[in-house]
This record gives structure tokens, C-alpha cells and sequence, in this order.
């Protein structure tokens, strides 16, 4: 009796088992159905908007967005770059037709970039051999290598650093060569009767030029010198990037933009580079009507 009511309860709970197991199923499967249901709506609401605007042969700012895919910002941004064409019938109302859109796609292909071949390093520098050349302590050459990441090797004992990539830092520490007067730091305590913190204080506050030989540091005495107000400055020539974007207000793609669509001259000096002031300030005065 015992038995077939233990039976009987196995019986009962197998049964309910599987009732829950195919429960589960099922509700496994309706929630998969579901999900792919708004999927599939969810692709023709975005799809819709590309469906009704493809065919246009004039588009509306935000119509270029959907149809490439990025956003309004971003063609208003092409359009002011000059890489697309477009027409502004009022303050309010501008559009792209079509085929500047194709336009611009063939101008604009897609460049690989191949991958540059890396030389193998195979002049080097002994620590010695920089130490002489650049009059800079040991210590200091493993501090800057590590900093910059100098490539080196060890060979006997010794350690070797890439010739191409010392001189490389150095070069674009060397002073402006188109200084050549400099005041040693006791010529100008005993010229200007300054104390070295007062050195130090007013040459980090006048951006200074110097220069280290050995132990012994130099400035400038031109740019000293016009700091104290004892000699005239001189009408730059030329505009960094920075004091140009600053003067006229614009962006550094802007200035990029004009100087090579305008062809202003501009030269390379050491890490920075500078536009012809004059042609910039042509450029950018005011319309004289005569």
C-alpha cells in the first residue's frame, strides 16, 4: 500500500516536471519570437526614411545625414570644408543635390595605408661618445633615453643607443639658430642686478629662449633685452598657427584650408610651422569699396 502511494507520488511529480519543462519551452520560444518581431519592425522604421528620400534629387541637410548614415552636424561640417556642394536659398533653407553627393564619393576614394618599412637601426652613439658630443652627465642620457624611448642595445659590457634617434631629440632641442647673442646667467646679475630667483621668475614669465652648454645655461639676449624694454622689437614676419587661429578667429582646419587653397607661403621651423603675416593679413582685411 505504502509502496504504490510512493509510486503513485513519483508518478505525479514526473508529470508536473514536465508540464513546467514545456512551459519553459514555450515561453523560450515566444519570448525569441517576440524579440525578432520588433527586430524586423525595428529595421523597416529605419529603413522607411532611406526608402522615401532615395530617389530625391534635392535633399535637405538632415536627408544627406540619413542617408549616409552620420549626422546633420556632420554634413554641415563637409559643406563648410568644401568637400560638399551646396545651395542656400535663404537663412533657413539650404539643400544637396544628389549627384554632388555621388560626386564627392568618387573624389573622396578610400586610400590604403601601406604600412612602412621598418629599417634596421645600424649606427649607434656609445654613452661616451654622447656625453662628449652633447656635454649631458650619464645618469641624465638613461633618464631622456627612457623618457623618449631611445632604442638601444647592449654589446660587451656596453651599452649603445640609435644615432638616428639621439640626434633627432637633440635637433629638436637645439636654440633657434637665428640667435646668436646670449647672456650668461652672472652677465645678467651684473647687468640688470637680479638675483637668480628673480632670474628664473622673469625668464619663465617672458618665454625666454635658452640654451645649455655643459653645466652652464644661456639666454637670449635679444629677447632679454626687449623684455627689459631696451631694444625695439621687430615686426614679426610670420604667424605661428596658434597666434594666427587667435587672431582670426577661425579653426585649424580653416587655417590649413586657406593657406593651401590660397597658396600663402609657409615654412617648416623645427617643430613648428609658420604662414607668411602679410599674405594672411591680405587675405583677411577688411573689403575696401573705391
Amino acid at each position: 500500500m505504502v509502496w504504490n502511494t510512493i509510486r503513485s507520488t513519483k508518478n505525479k511529480y514526473k508529470v508536473l516536471l514536465s508540464q513546467v519543462c514545456k512551459f519553459s519551452l514555450q515561453k523560450r520560444e515566444r519570448e525569441k519570437n517576440i524579440k525578432a518581431t520588433e527586430e524586423n519592425t525595428q529595421n523597416r522604421i529605419e529603413e522607411l526614411p532611406i526608402i522615401t528620400i532615395k530617389d530625391k534629387e534635392f535633399l535637405s541637410f538632415s536627408e544627406v545625414g540619413i542617408l549616409l548614415g552620420i549626422t546633420r552636424q556632420a554634413v554641415y561640417k563637409m559643406v563648410y570644408k568644401g568637400y560638399l556642394q551646396a545651395s542656400k536659398i535663404s537663412s533657413r533653407l539650404s539643400f544637396v543635390k544628389r549627384s554632388d553627393i555621388d560626386e564627392m564619393l568618387k573624389r573622396h576614394p578610400y586610400e590604403f595605408r601601406m604600412p612602412k618599412d621598418t629599417l634596421p637601426i645600424k649606427e649607434f652613439y656609445t654613452t661616451a661618445e654622447i656625453m662628449k658630443k652633447f656635454n649631458v652627465s650619464e645618469s641624465w642620457i638613461f633618464v631622456m633615453s627612457k623618457k623618449n624611448k631611445i632604442p638601444k642595445t647592449f654589446n660587451r659590457g656596453k651599452t649603445y643607443w640609435s644615432k638616428k634617434h639621439v640626434d633627432a631629440y637633440f635637433s629638436s632641442k637645439a636654440p633657434d639658430a637665428d640667435i646668436t647673442e646670449w647672456y650668461s646667467v652672472q652677465e645678467v646679475q651684473d647687468n640688470f642686478q637680479m638675483s637668480l630667483n628673480a632670474i628664473y621668475s622673469f625668464v619663465y614669465k617672458n618665454a625666454i629662449p635658452k640654451k645649455k652648454v655643459g653645466i652652464t645655461v644661456y639666454y637670449s639676449k635679444k629677447h632679454f633685452d626687449i623684455a627689459k624694454g631696451i631694444r625695439q622689437a621687430e615686426e614679426p614676419k610670420y604667424y605661428t598657427v596658434q597666434e594666427a587661429m587667435e587672431k582670426f578667429k577661425i579653426t585649424r582646419d580653416q587655417l590649413y584650408h586657406y593657406t593651401k587653397y590660397h597658396q600663402i607661403p609657409k615654412i617648416k621651423k623645427g617643430k613648428y610651422t609658420l604662414i607668411s603675416k602679410a599674405e594672411l593679413d591680405n587675405l583677411f582685411e577688411d573689403p575696401i569699396i573705391e
